[in-house]
């Protein structure tokens, strides 16, 4: 009864434990992450930025520091370079400014060099990285703390595998792991191989998968050894224990031989145990490759779908052109296939750059607005709010979202409603056009369904519901993102976000 209380109490901590790290990030931190779950990588960058900014402004300077270093990766991983170091050299000049005790300032400046040493590994710039190796390893001395010391040796591995230094990296893993290994610590040891591991494929470098799997193994079954052998030694330590207290204090041979069947059976348990956890490993294995040819099956199964819609298409345009195009079914067949087509060429050729201009918006915007005018319910006012400038943008995908969505306010909007046409810039580099009516909003189960393909079957002549899709493709292809604001309460609002 006394340990099953014990048990109930460290669940109890534990839980509290985690409940108060979550309470500790403050609510931009949180809609970071929440954004990054939803693949809104601009959203939750921007939020990153945002609770690094709070956090420095707070004293909270570590934290600060890991957002700050979690936007620079949602930053160049959009090819936007130049503003992940500048959000590094200015996370750099917080510090400075910021933090009056040596050891923290050198721990702090730690993760932000870790960070420029990924940037430059990506970017395949080998004495740049060794700079930022350099700087890692004076900024170690000064912290004088293992774990970033353990950190460093890690670091120095990905470094050398990177770069096809493949004896290097070996060596400094093999003296991390020889640390961590001779500590006993197995799991942390096992965790850093994996991390390694996982971060190779996801940077796709083949050569730092092979050599670090190859070592995983190697440390594996060296492990299992010790493993055993600490086990061994255990038992065979509890055996010569039980021993001396039979001879000690048991006073016949009975008792003697019950106690020895009983080592004998926990022994037998022992080495069922070791079995079975060998059994599972094996399972482990095995399913994590057939996981991997499943993906690889999936993509290929996407890409083909995709092909198999597009020539359906292709195939049914010249018949369907036969027909006569003022019936409303066969025009909104027309309209469908050259939908599926659209939507198609914008999946094949999503990583492909788009051309962009600069734009004036004032007649951009006011063009669009007197096109819906007359297509609004009776009473509705359509508004703008558009500053005198120019945007470097690709007008023809944004003209297509912006007629679109303007169409979709038009019909929603109540009588006497408003439609809005707004533009807002949230950033050197990043700006945004809003278009919002009033009336009913999107129930939140639905807004999801709305940009993805095929999610409920319709009657073509009341529209194919691909509209949202081909908008939402558009804005993906311009690196951008098409979103419903969940913020806006007082009808629809969508938030088209743009890079320039």
């Amino acid at each position: 009864m006394k340990k099953v209380f014990v048990l109930l109490l460290a669940v109890c901590f534990s839980v509290g434990i985690a409940q108060a790290q979550q309470a500790t990030k403050s609510e931009l931190h949180q809609r970071a992450e929440s954004e990054m779950q939803k693949g809104s990588v601009a959203g939750a960058r921007f939020s990153f930025i945002r609770a690094f900014e709070e956090y420095t402004r707070q004293g909270q300077l570590k934290i600060g520091m890991e957002c700050a270093t979690r936007g620079a990766a949602l930053y160049y991983k959009d090819n936007y370079w130049k503003e992940a170091f500048d959000l590094l050299r200015r996370a750099d000049a917080e510090i400075d400014a910021r933090s009056k005790n040596a050891k923290e300032k050198a721990a702090l400046h730690y993760i932000i060099t870790k960070e420029r040493l990924a940037m430059y590994i990506k970017l395949r710039k080998s004495d740049s990285a060794k700079d930022q190796l350099g700087l890692m390893e004076t900024q170690v001395t000064y912290a004088a703390d293992e774990e970033l010391k353990n950190d460093l040796l890690y670091n120095k591995a990905v470094y050398h595998y990177s770069f096809g230094q493949n004896a290097q990296g070996n060596e400094v893993f093999k003296e991390m792991a020889g640390k961590l290994t001779a500590s006993k610590q197995y799991d942390k040891v096992d965790e850093v191989y994996k991390t390694l591991i996982a971060n190779a494929r996801r940077s796709g470098n083949a050569n730092m998968v092979a050599q670090s799997y190859s070592n995983y193994l190697a440390w594996k079954d060296s492990v299992n050894t010790l493993k055993h052998a600490d086990e061994i030694g255990a038992l065979k330590k509890q055996i010569s224990d039980n021993e001396a207290k039979i001879a000690d204090q048991a006073s016949s041979l009975t008792a003697r031989q019950a106690i020895i069947v009983g080592l004998c059976i926990l022994a037998v348990a022992l080495a069922a145990g070791l079995v079975l956890g060998g059994i599972v490993l094996m399972r482990f294995i095995l399913l994590t490759r057939k996981q991997k040819k499943l993906i690889n099956l999936a993509n290929e199964n996407n890409a083909l779908k995709a092909k198999f819609i597009s020539n359906i298409s292709a195939q049914l345009n010249p018949t369907l052109h036969k027909l006569d195009a003022k019936i409303p079914e066969v025009k909104a067949l027309l309209d469908f296939s050259e939908h599926i087509a659209t939507l198609s060429d914008l999946e094949n050729t999503i990583d492909q750059p788009v051309e962009t201009a600069d734009v004036q918006l004032t007649p951009f915007c006011n063009e669009l607005v007197d096109a819906i005018k007359s297509k609004v319910n009776p009473g509705v006012v359509v508004k703008t709010n558009v500053p005198a400038l120019s945007v470097n943008m690709n007008k023809e995908y944004v003209q297509h979202i912006l007629q679109h969505l303007l169409a979709n306010a038009a019909i929603y909007a109540p009588k006497d409603g408003t439609i809005w046409l707004e533009y807002k810039k949230r950033g050197a580099h990043v700006h945004q056009f809003l278009v919002s009516n009033t009336g009913e909003p999107i129930p939140e189960d639905k807004r999801d369904d709305v940009f993805k393909p095929f999610t409920e079957v319709k009657d073509f002549t009341e529209g194919d519901g691909l509209g949202l899709p081909i908008c939402k493709q558009m804005a993906i292809k311009m690196k951008g993102d098409l979103d419903i604001d969940p913020e806006f309460t007082k009808g629809t609002r969508f938030v088209l976000l743009l890079h320039s």
